[in-house]
């Protein structure tokens, strides 16, 4: 299933990509209803490519049906993604902890000026494999993965108001 994000955010391309390349920025980060808190896994930094690996759960309802041959409790993965902060951009890699034959998601994100803010546009693939249910198990992925990232934008701005405070 292919899908697409944006975010919309008051600071300048440069300080939101730099945040979302800052350990502390997934720190502060709470339960939100479909993903859990960010689990920092490592962080590594070369110049201007900072490469982080983070492992998330997926926190929100799946149907009966999938739920029949999935268990919820085995839905986490870890993001493994590389910020190129010189270009703003972002490409991502989720790698399952449990149904590695089944799950697979990567895309890439870029860090777009607009007016006074940036428009954080993304774009990436997952696909379940899963007979019957594969697809409704995708859209509540991608569902909670959008709904995430609203749920997110709050925490992200509150972050860079305190980095810009300090």
């Amino acid at each position: 299933m292919r899908f697409a994000i944006e975010q919309r955010l008051t600071a300048s391309p440069e300080e939101v990509a730099r945040a979302f390349a800052d350990a502390d920025l997934y720190a502060s980060f709470g339960d939100l209803p479909k993903l859990s808190r960010p689990e920092l896994v490592d962080r590594v930094e070369e110049a201007d490519l900072v490469r982080l690996q983070l492992r998330y759960r997926f926190v929100g309802d799946i149907s009966p049906a999938a739920r029949a041959i999935l268990d919820p409790a085995h839905l986490t993965w870890v993001e493994h993604s590389d910020h190129d902060l010189a270009a703003l951009t972002t490409s991502f890699v989720l790698r399952p902890d449990h149904y590695a034959g089944r799950f697979t998601c990567s895309g890439a994100v870029r860090f777009e000026a607009a007016g006074d803010g940036t428009v954080r546009r993304g774009q990436g693939d997952l696909r379940v494999r899963a007979p019957l249910v594969g697809g409704a198990v995708e859209r509540a992925l991608v569902s909670g993965l959008q709904e995430h990232l609203t749920d997110e934008v709050p925490v992200v701005e509150a972050f860079l108001r305190s980095r810009s405070a300090g």
